[in-house]
């Protein structure tokens, strides 16, 4: 796998690239953000460092974001939730916090790609809850007639759901179908998803928790 590796600290960067280096992955170092948006089309994956010299990681994901869906791991010394919280909800796939295990980092890359691969596969489906429609394909989502804009992970946790629509789905479901093996921990992440999603999708009776389980999406009255 072709990776870009955004960090200007020799030394965690001299350690990351030998270990993906051993791993197979053939990766490009750069030390800029500016570098980041020139590169990325000749990338699958991108591990990010939000302390970069010249701009701001989580502008550099906005700008990314704003032209690619390329998977991003972000990676990084700032563990503060605000930033954990802003990573997410601009569209990082996921966020870990250094020190990081070199096997854990693995891991992740790894279940990152994964889903990648699952949702590229997807047979074309469309789903229509009210005046709701997914397209499982294409990845896009109308509510009236209008355009949803959901980050990558907003919309995996949606398709989970509507792909069983109508049905209960519990929490430790989502979290497997959505971070995979290394759901531990991210908990919270699914909560800042899940709020957003509501708020963007503007029917809150569409998506229901069901206390001490999970969720549904949709009615669980197949005549409705």
């Amino acid at each position: 796998m072709q990776i870009l590796l955004a960090e200007d600290d020799d030394g965690v960067a001299g350690a990351l690239l030998e270990v993906l280096y051993d791993h197979g992955h053939v990766t490009r170092r750069v030390t800029h953000g500016r570098d980041v948006l020139t590169y990325h089309r000749s990338s699958d994956l991108l591990l990010l460092d939000l302390g970069l010299p010249d701009m701001d990681g989580l502008d550099v994901l906005r700008s990314l974001r704003a032209v690619s869906d390329m998977s991003v791991v972000v990676l990084t010394a700032r563990g503060d939730e605000r930033s954990v919280v802003r990573g997410l909800r601009l569209g990082a796939d996921d966020y870990l916090v250094k020190p990081v295990r070199l096997a854990e980092l693995l891991a992740r890359i790894d279940a990152v790609t994964r889903r990648a691969a699952a949702r590229n596969a997807v047979t074309a489906r469309k789903v229509h809850v009210g005046d709701v429609e997914i397209d499982l394909d294409a990845r896009r989502v109308l509510a009236g007639g209008a355009d949803v804009e959901l980050t990558t992970k907003e919309f995996d946790i949606l398709a989970v759901l509507a792909a069983r629509t109508g049905t209960a789905v519990s929490r430790e479901q989502v979290l497997d179908e959505v971070w995979g093996d290394t759901h531990h921990g991210v908990s919270r992440s699914l909560d800042v998803h899940l709020t957003q999603l509501r708020a963007k999708l503007g029917r809150p009776d569409l998506l229901t928790t069901i206390r001490g389980f999970g969720y549904r999406f949709g009615s669980d009255d197949p005549a409705s």
